[in-house]
């Protein structure tokens, strides 16, 4: 016993070393833009070639788009290469998460990766490449990783060195500086019925304002404000939340108050996070589910495990389309698989440990992070015997008009159930609008409060 509290306490003291050390030195910021993209992935392609260099993402739509479009494929010509289905899966193991071959397994008839050329569309403007640079030398993590200081607008930790900084990487990725999202969810039942769930998003992302200075975050302490209305069915219309996403979550944890209809009032809400039920996702994803990760990551130990190459979802403009409905999409099990399209990208791996002293139904999550922009896009989560709970697998595409890569779908798992959640339903919607200027004085309770009452 004595041993083992000597190996917990010199990994303790090695983490703290490491998150000490979170700037690197002027040498290794330099390759960005180099050697590495200017978000730190590798510029170069990969030794087959199967992966080809970064030169840039798409920095123009293509022909014809207007923005307010639901965005068209850049790359209508392309066709599948070859699908890896349950009888072949192994051929493939190397390049799958055990969350993905574990589908396999529990479709076995109907679930298919369509593999296609790969093509590295992410980009961000200009101005998030430099702020990045910047960051590379300042940003440093606060309270053990619970927070952040020295950073704004671009990726805090583009050469990231541990598993915090990826995650924190993930959580500040450039998204445009705010964002009006209409859609909805959907959870199908065992035999594909559902009913879609409504949403009305608002994202006012202080860190990535135009004026955003690592001074003014510290002293404001906010990274971001959400605000969710729900739109549809009718018994749930006008219920609401409201959220203030803080920088130093040890100082001032996360605020967030909800507008329920049938009380009419405002009430704080300090259990919105963690391993909370998501909105009226019938229980199949946590809050901190929501983007895949989001919140405080205090209740983990992180580590980073380094890079390897994966069949990731990529490109997904088809499942994105306005020409399909949610029929289209929602099928038994998951979603249509002739509708998505998946690649061969390198990811971060990062995997989250439940620290002895905390409670959450995830025992064990690794995540896959794109090295081109940080968004968390395959996630295996583990429950408290260790066994694989739920996978997550988030459907990007590049919206042109920011431009960033984000997903248009958050497909959540949940194996035990053999049920899905799809969140980010937008096909039979107006598109995303990036350009709006909210103000902070409608992210307050009071105008909540006004907003539920009209």
């Amino acid at each position: 016993m004595k041993k083992l509290t000597l190996v917990a306490l010199a990994i303790s003291l090695g983490m703290s070393s490491l998150v000490a050390e979170a700037k690197v030195s002027e040498a290794e910021a330099a390759k960005l833009g180099n050697e590495l993209t200017p978000l730190g992935g590798l510029k170069a392609a990969n030794a087959d070639g199967s992966i080809p260099a970064w030169t840039g993402g798409i920095t123009e739509p293509p022909a014809g788009y207007e923005v307010g479009d639901h965005h068209p494929s850049p790359f209508p010509e392309d066709k599948v290469l070859f699908s890896i289905t349950a009888s072949n899966m192994e051929e493939y193991a190397d390049l799958l998460s055990d969350g993905q071959k574990k589908l396999f397994e529990t479709y076995p008839d109907t679930f298919r990766i369509p593999v296609y050329q790969t093509r590295r569309t992410a980009s961000n403007p200009p101005a998030v490449y430099d702020a990045t640079k910047f960051n590379a030398t300042h940003a440093e993590l606060v309270q053990g990783g619970n927070g952040i200081k020295n950073a704004a607008i671009g990726i805090p930790f583009p050469i990231p060195q541990n598993g915090v900084e990826a995650i924190w990487n993930h959580i500040l990725r450039y998204r445009g500086q705010a964002i009006q999202r209409y859609g909805g969810q959907a959870a199908p039942t065992a035999g594909g019925d559902f009913n879609v769930i409504g949403f009305d998003d608002v994202l006012m992302i202080k860190y990535a304002e135009q004026d955003a200075t690592p001074e003014k975050l510290l002293e404001e302490n906010i990274l971001m404000k959400f605000k969710q209305s729900i739109t549809e069915p009718a018994r749930l219309a006008g219920t609401a939340l409201l959220v203030h996403e803080t920088m130093d979550q040890v100082k001032e944890p996360r605020q967030a108050w909800t507008y329920n209809t049938g009380q009419r009032r405002v009430r704080k809400a300090p259990n919105i996070a963690y391993d909370a039920p998501g909105t009226a996702a019938d229980g199949l994803r946590t809050t901190d589910d929501f983007d895949m990760f989001n919140g405080a990551p205090d209740r983990y130990n992180w580590t980073l495990k380094g890079k390897k190459e994966l069949y990731v979802p990529y490109n997904n403009y088809q499942l994105h389309s306005d020409k399909v409905t949610y029929g289209d999409i929602l099928k038994p099990g998951h979603v249509n698989p002739e509708l998505t399209r998946y690649e061969k990208h390198r990811v971060w791996v990062v995997e989250a440990n439940l620290k002895d002293e905390y409670r959450h139904i995830y025992q064990k999550r690794v995540f896959y992070i794109d090295e081109d922009s940080w968004q968390i896009l395959v996630a295996d989560m583990y429950d408290n015997r260790n066994e694989l709970y739920r996978v997550a697998m988030a459907y990007a595409i590049n919206y042109y008009e920011v431009p960033t890569l984000w997903s248009t779908l958050d497909v959540y798992h949940d194996l035990n159930s053999r049920r899905y959640l799809a969140l980010g339903l937008d096909n039979e919607t107006r598109m995303y609008d990036f350009s709006i200027k909210p103000d902070d004085s409608e992210f307050t309770p009071q105008a909540l409060r006004r907003e539920g009452l009209r």
